[in-house]
């Protein structure tokens, strides 16, 4: 058996170093003595201190330059409390604090007063909580329209109907694979508050999880909607008045949004309570005794954003109750 050897080294003689080759006089150990101080010298003048400790902020590269700006990376998350001013008084509170005493119901206003450069706030009961009913779908329709306006979903896109997404509605023409465009199922779930359509852009949208992300993301950090379907009257101003300041989608967004929630099949509640030509843009949810309604008011003096929630009364006296609180708030935001 063969054993593999390393290959033989060839050993070289070492040489001796040019100063040990040098006479060893008193006139050549003074050649080298002159010949280290000079050394010394150079490398005193060529590496000083700034010289031999490089600035920190030099040797490191610039945080803000190798990191892609926040805004490039997520949407801006909209947040009321910074931006807007609490009003903790006033005759529009003691008002809406009136009405809420002289009913049995509980009551949550919370209106966003956005004239001037600072918006005002003015809130009762705001962060109690509601059955959202059908507000689920301003946040779904949001979604929409945001990717609309940012061309990653088309109005055109078809959606698909499968009998698991049936829900009580408006409409009996949903039959298995038939299918509708985007544009046809939002003025369903927008206009008419239809929730076999609402259901099918939820799905498409990615579920409840994906609807609540993007929800949190425009404002509205109490709610789950759609699934346990729960909301706050601060959430729903939240949300509208991140739209009504463009931060869900700009202009693009607001020209495909507001006509399907502006005289829609629902008009008892906040329009109920003011001048017949005053537009409002808005979603209602209504369940049981839960009677709520939140939208944006585009007012003689200016726009506002309200958010009224009810439980208690039900049917007409429900909506009654609605309507007379968006008169109180009227009064006051068109003086």
């Amino acid at each position: 058996m063969s054993r593999y050897v390393h290959p033989p080294m060839r050993v070289r003689r070492r040489r001796r170093p040019p100063w040990r080759r040098l006479p060893l006089g008193p006139l050549s150990l003074l050649l080298l003595a002159l010949l280290g101080v000079l050394s010394l010298l150079t490398f005193a003048i060529q590496h000083g201190p700034q010289a031999a400790m490089p600035s920190v902020r030099a040797a490191l590269p610039s945080v803000s330059a190798d990191l892609p700006a926040i805004s490039n990376v997520l949407p801006p998350v909209p947040s009321v409390a910074p931006s807007i001013a609490t009003a903790t008084g006033g005759r529009l509170l003691d008002d809406l604090r009136l009405v809420a005493a002289s009913t049995r119901a509980q009551v949550a206003v919370v209106v966003i007063d956005l004239r001037g450069s600072q918006p005002v706030r003015t809130e009762l009961n705001g962060n109690r909580t509601f059955t959202a009913a059908s507000t689920y779908k301003f946040p779904l329709l949001m979604a929409n329209a945001e990717r609309i306006a940012a061309g990653t979903m088309k109005s055109s896109d078809r959606l698909c109907f499968s009998p698991a997404q049936a829900e009580e509605g408006w409409f009996a023409d949903y039959d298995p694979g038939e299918c509708f465009t985007r544009q046809t199922l939002s003025a369903r779930a927008g206009t008419y508050s239809d929730n076999t359509a609402g259901r099918m852009l939820i799905d498409n949208l990615g579920g409840s999880r994906a609807l609540n992300a993007y929800a949190r993301s425009r404002g509205a950090t109490q709610s789950s909607f759609y699934f346990p379907n729960k909301t706050t009257a601060s959430d729903l101003a939240a949300l509208w008045t991140s739209e009504a300041q463009g931060q869900a989608g700009g202009q693009r967004a607001q020209q495909w949004l507001y006509p399907l929630l502006t005289k829609t099949a629902f008009e008892d509640g906040i329009p109920g309570g003011l001048p017949q030509s005053t537009r409002v843009v808005h979603k209602i949810g209504v369940i049981d005794t839960t009677v709520i309604d939140a939208g944006l008011v585009m007012g003689p003096r200016g726009r506002y954003v309200v958010a009224i929630a009810t439980d208690g009364i039900a049917g007409d006296a429900g909506w009654a109750l609605v309507a007379r609180l968006s008169r109180v708030v009227w009064q006051h935001e068109s003086k």
